[in-house]
């Protein structure tokens, strides 16, 4: 049995790392015989350990029904909504001027963005397909976009990790302030990725110099072209949302189930061999490599496995913030498959992730380093009062706010630009 999971692990690699470096490229028969050949072992390895099998569906099913579906529902829907009634056509013309100095991405990307920071994976890559598909901006924009804006959720690093986990609600700061900072350095960086592919070219909806007046133009130019009732629209937005979500639950309690199998064949040990021979120089426990192996895979159960290993408290962050940064093979596999249709190479990402990794390590470190002593944990009995009058519902419902804050935010800031360009150019003509 345990040669047998080795062989599907072996068969599953190399079947990733074909998807990596030719994600849209024509593929021949011996890729397709390899498909067959690991759905076969697949389905030989359920068979020989069905027990493991159900254990590990019961615990993707149980995640994606409790966390994911309510988590991520809303912001579907919205984005969905949005999306329909021009409203990122809005946000591009008006934070066109913010967003390409800053990510070279175009000021559609700020919808993106601010979706992505807020609600989590996987929705970065579906809202940056959507614009991929309507023209809202090219290939390597894209790329970019969606390399920085796939996030963890702040739900799951402030209620699940800091909380759940830890016990320390205080922690959360901390977890998800690095992890946010390393990914907005992340898309500073990625603003040089690619310069001589130049982006989409930008569209006004009129020749007013007020930007307010020229994104509501644009908007009602989209508005107009939707031949859909409100309704239509809504039915249409909510059933995309659920078959999306459906789609993410598949891959949740797929790589639920195999992480389960490989760790019965003692193939995630061997995986925490491998990030030993480059981890263990840089301080980091013996301890903390199964976690950050399961991690490899899934970053729900990593983020467990670390918040339990006997190491010390500052060990046990950093690793949860590299394992939120990787985010796991099971969100890569998700993001691919929401890009499926469009032009976007998942290799920008893929190498994205790494980087995001490595600086969200560094960023943790240096934030415990400059806050001490991480021995004070905060008592269960506290943890608990929290998650009684924190619920998931109520978590969610501050998320949301912070969404629409942040949206506000970035608009602020975009008038302020245009107010300052505008004062430019009158002392400029004086």
């Amino acid at each position: 049995m345990t040669k047998l999971i080795t062989l599907f692990f072996i068969i599953v690699s190399l079947l990733t790392i074909n998807i990596i470096l030719k994600n849209n490229a024509r593929r021949g028969d011996a890729i397709r015989l390899l498909w067959t050949l690991s759905a076969l072992v697949f389905v030989l390895s359920m068979v020989s350990c069905p027990q493991i099998v159900f254990e590990g569906a019961a615990l993707g099913l149980k995640t994606w029904w409790n966390i994911v579906f309510p988590a991520l529902l809303p912001f579907f829907i919205a984005s969905e909504l949005l999306m329909s009634f021009g409203f990122v056509h809005f946000m591009g013309e008006l934070l066109d001027p913010v967003m390409r100095p800053l990510f070279n991405v175009p000021g559609s990307g700020s919808f993106v963005m601010a979706v992505g920071f807020t609600s989590g994976y996987p929705i970065g890559s579906m809202v940056t397909a959507r614009l991929r598909k309507e023209g809202l901006c090219s290939r390597v924009e894209a790329e970019r976009l969606m390399s920085f804006t796939n996030n963890s959720s702040p739900l799951f690093m402030l209620a699940a990790v800091a909380v759940g986990m830890f016990n320390n609600p205080g922690l959360g700061v901390l977890i998800a302030g690095t992890h946010y900072l390393s990914n907005i350095t992340l898309g500073l960086i990625l603003r040089f990725y690619s310069l001589k592919e130049g982006g989409m070219p930008r569209q006004t909806s009129t020749g007013s110099r007020n930007p307010v007046v020229r994104a509501l133009g644009r908007m009602m130019q989209v508005q107009r072209k939707e031949k859909r009732p409100p309704g239509k629209i809504i039915g249409d937005a909510i059933s995309k949302s659920i078959a999306n979500l459906l789609n993410i639950g598949g891959f949740i309690i797929l790589f639920s189930v195999i992480i389960k199998l490989l760790s019965a064949a003692g193939i995630i040990s061997s995986i925490a061999e491998i990030l030993g021979f480059f981890l263990l120089p840089l301080g980091f426990s013996p301890d903390i490599l199964p976690a950050l192996s399961s991690g490899f895979l899934e970053m729900t159960i990593g983020s467990k496995l670390a918040s339990e290993a006997p190491v010390p408290l500052s060990q046990q962050v950093i690793a949860v913030g590299m394992i939120l940064a990787w985010s796991g093979i099971s969100v890569h596999a998700q993001a691919a498959s929401m890009i499926a249709d469009t032009d976007i190479r998942m290799l920008p990402f893929i190498l994205s992730r790494v980087g995001h990794t490595c600086l969200a390590g560094i960023y943790t470190y240096l934030a415990c380093r400059w806050m001490g002593n991480l021995e004070v944990t905060t008592p269960t009995i506290a943890a608990t009062h929290y998650f009684q009058n924190n619920s998931l519902a109520y978590l969610g419902f501050k998320t949301f706010l912070i969404f629409l804050l942040l949206l506000l935010a970035i608009m602020i800031l975009s008038l302020l630009f245009h107010l300052l360009f505008s004062l430019r150019l009158l002392v400029i003509r004086k």
